[in-house]
């Protein structure tokens, strides 16, 4: 009798009980909220990279189950707060994220690693530059790196033979980082710096500072930030008929947000991760061409293929399918190849390996055209 309620029970149960699950939820954490005007387009790559990731991994089988991306867009510094980054954090944290995106800007992200490793112990990925931001909770795919990139300024001034340089330093962690990083690499290639301005984190008039650094004599010019400094340089140069070489890091990747930071940085090089010669990128944006009839050539889609790349064999390899599981799974992602950085560019965390893009070749050197769609790519790191 007993068997044969069990059987009725079974028969009328839906096949799709036993298929169905809820979907692994990611946060997405913007740190600064993009500006009216931002191209749909653009906007869309930013998180369809995501979506296409997942949904292969999940048609080849990599995991059995949708990724849902919840996302939240916040003001935080150099415009905003950190606490409106933290109560962010942790409104993910309570919609039942395994795992967040973001933040991505240094200022946010070092004192959010403390909230994270103190309050939330959930697992995050960012793109931020800062190796203050890696800790138990906290991993990076750095869009840059603080350390690394003023490296390669002082390369591409020896390379191009200028041996004085000025600087234009943001007032913030960015800026302090990057300067005094800078100063040690100039001096192992042997190059004076014969002028520091500090200038704001916004938009502000610069022209004493950029004149300053004219009277210095100076044969080229770095700029040392997040970015938004950079607005009024090029019309100050414009002003004192001076048309200097000039470096800036990857801030250089803001150029993409509006027309008014792609003026800005016109006959900037600049340190990016799109490499046109990035077999597996290329790859990838087939896919994305075929799948959404648009080619984005430049470092948005294939950074965050990587992101979404990770993400994707952390959360298969989760076990159990929780926050701890799914950091403890990013500790075995080894050797993937990434679509970003130059030819090769692999990705690998590890136990207390949380830096994940390996090789010089995750950052190239790049400059914008005066057609305000296309970049051209002006050297790679690592490669004599």
């Amino acid at each position: 009798m007993t068997a044969g309620v069990s059987a009725r029970v079974t028969e009328g149960v839906p096949v799709s009980y036993e298929s169905s699950a809820e979907p692994i939820k990611l946060g997405y954490l913007f740190d600064f909220r993009l500006p009216e005007g931002y191209p749909k387009d653009q906007r869309d790559d930013l998180h369809q990279t995501f979506e296409l990731v997942f949904e292969e991994g999940r048609r080849a089988g990599i995991i059995d189950r949708p990724v849902e991306i919840v996302f939240r867009e916040v003001e935080g510094l150099p415009k905003g707060s950190v606490k409106a980054v933290i109560d962010a954090y942790g409104e993910l944290v309570d919609e039942g994220c395994l795992a967040v995106f973001g933040p991505a800007i240094s200022d946010n992200c070092v004192p959010a690693r403390e909230a994270i490793e103190e309050r939330f112990h959930v697992p995050a990925i960012s793109v931020t530059g800062t190796d203050d931001w890696l800790g138990e909770w906290t991993f990076s795919l750095p869009q840059g790196s603080l350390t690394d990139e003023p490296i390669f300024w002082a390369q591409l001034l020896a390379k191009g033979g200028h041996t004085e340089v000025g600087c234009l330093i943001e007032r913030s962690l960015v800026g302090e980082s990057y300067i005094r990083n800078f100063r040690r690499a100039c001096a192992e290639q042997g190059i004076r710096v014969v002028a520091e301005e500090w200038i704001a984190q916004t938009a502000q008039d610069v022209g004493d500072n950029v004149r300053r650094l004219h009277e210095a004599k100076a044969q080229a010019l770095v700029h040392c930030g997040f970015g938004f400094g950079v607005v009024f340089i090029n019309p100050a140069l414009k002003a004192l008929g001076w048309d200097p070489p000039r470096f800036m890091g990857t801030a250089f990747q803001n150029a993409w947000i509006n027309d008014v930071l792609w003026q800005a940085m016109l006959g900037w090089t600049g340190i990016d991760q799109y490499d046109e010669g990035n077999r597996h990128g290329q790859r990838f944006l087939d896919l994305y061409e075929s799948t959404y009839g648009r080619r984005p050539e430049y470092c948005v889609p294939v950074v965050n293929h990587d992101l979404a790349t990770v993400l994707l064999h952390a959360f298969a390899d989760a076990h159990p399918l929780s926050p701890r599981g799914v950091k403890e799974a990013l500790e075995r992602v080894k050797m993937l190849p990434a679509a970003s950085g130059a030819p090769g560019t692999r990705l690998s965390f590890g136990r207390w390996t949380r830096r994940g893009w390996m090789g010089a070749g995750y950052l190239v050197a790049r400059q914008l055209d005066p057609d305000g769609v296309t970049s051209h790519l002006v050297d790679r790191f690592g490669q004599d």
